[in-house]
């Protein structure tokens, strides 16, 4: 499966998604005009992705900032790889957060709480 890889911008993350490499990472601010053009391809992407996984997949959020239109398709990126591990498929979600930003230390949280992944949180 071809890799996807978008680069960041002051408004919209970084997202590399490339299966060979085994990197699976959204970074950055994500403030997009348009959420669902922006996001649009990457829920795509691994929907198609889905059907023939890695058999190990780890997947890095280390946003720095999201809006709440944002939040919305985060959580849809998460429930697909929920679909993942109920194929049984091992995946790992790893939230990074700045040690000083209570706010994204419990949005990982809440989302740990909504999806049924292995979740972990880890400040830097």
């Amino acid at each position: 499966m071809e890799a996807l890889r978008v680069e960041g911008s002051g408004y919209t993350p970084k997202v590399v998604l490339d299966p060979a490499s085994n990197t699976f990472e959204i970074s950055g601010r994500s403030l997009p005009e348009d959420v669902s053009a922006f996001y649009g391809p990457i829920i795509e992407w691994i929907n198609n992705y889905a059907q023939n996984p890695n058999k190990k997949t780890v997947f890095e959020f280390k946003l720095t900032y999201y809006n709440t239109a944002s939040s919305k398709l985060l959580l849809n990126i998460m429930s697909k790889l929920e679909d993942i591990v109920a194929d049984d498929n091992e995946v790992l979600i790893k939230w990074y957060y700045p040690e000083d930003d209570e706010d994204l230390e419990e949005a990982g949280e809440e989302y740990a709480d909504i999806v049924d992944v292995p979740f972990e949180s880890i400040p830097y």
